[in-house]
């Protein structure tokens, strides 16, 4: 565990508890936590969810402008917390599916998931790498919706999170991913309360 991991869960902390607040300061938390897991990722060697993370800096961008109003009101009023369509859930299932299968194919093609645990056993993370990922392409998305039903995907998310974490030594954003878990409980019972639809 270095300095910049701890420093990277903190802002993790920060960040959740934001999001569940549903507050101000989340997207630009969400800028910072993609940039710091940019980093951490891709240098313990979790490839498809450091790419995640460069599509989650983006996403917060998006975020930003949507959860304003700036895109998608005429009133440019804030946006509300809703319910996702149901016309978009099966689009949303298949796209999950399809990523999953092709991140999987392709983390399995380059042989870069594979990794030698403390005990000698090697282990390949490629499908639990390319699942975790597809996942949070689409639950990001939820998220810059504002959908209360993102709570669901990061709830599923997780706990492969903790996994790789934990494989890979990356022990503080393992312990942070246990915080988050228990957020995705608080998180669907809150916005739930509070969507208008």
């Amino acid at each position: 565990m270095n300095t910049f991991e701890v420093i990277g869960a903190a802002i993790g902390l920060a960040y959740i508890v934001s999001e569940y607040r549903a507050d101000r300061w989340f997207w630009p938390l969400s800028l910072l936590m993609s940039a710091f897991y940019a980093v951490i990722d891709f240098t313990s060697g979790i490839y498809a969810n450091g790419a995640i993370c460069v599509y989650n800096f983006a996403m917060s961008i998006y975020g930003i402008l949507v959860w304003r109003g700036i895109l998608g009101r005429k009133d440019k009023a804030e946006r509300p917390t809703t319910s996702c369509p149901r016309r978009y859930w099966p689009w949303l299932i298949a796209l999950t599916a399809l990523l999953s299968v092709a991140l999987w194919q392709l983390l399995g093609m380059l042989h870069e998931s594979v990794y030698t645990l403390a005990n000698g056993r090697t282990v390949d993370l490629a499908l639990l790498d390319g699942i975790s990922s597809a996942l949070s392409i689409v639950t990001m998305w939820m998220l810059s919706r504002k959908y209360w039903q993102q709570w669901i995907g990061w709830l599923l998310v997780e706990p492969m999170m903790i996994v790789l974490f934990w494989l890979t030594g990356n022990y503080a954003s393992a312990a942070l991913y246990v915080v988050f878990e228990v957020f995705c409980i608080l998180g669907i019972i809150r916005w739930r309360k509070e969507s208008i639809s």
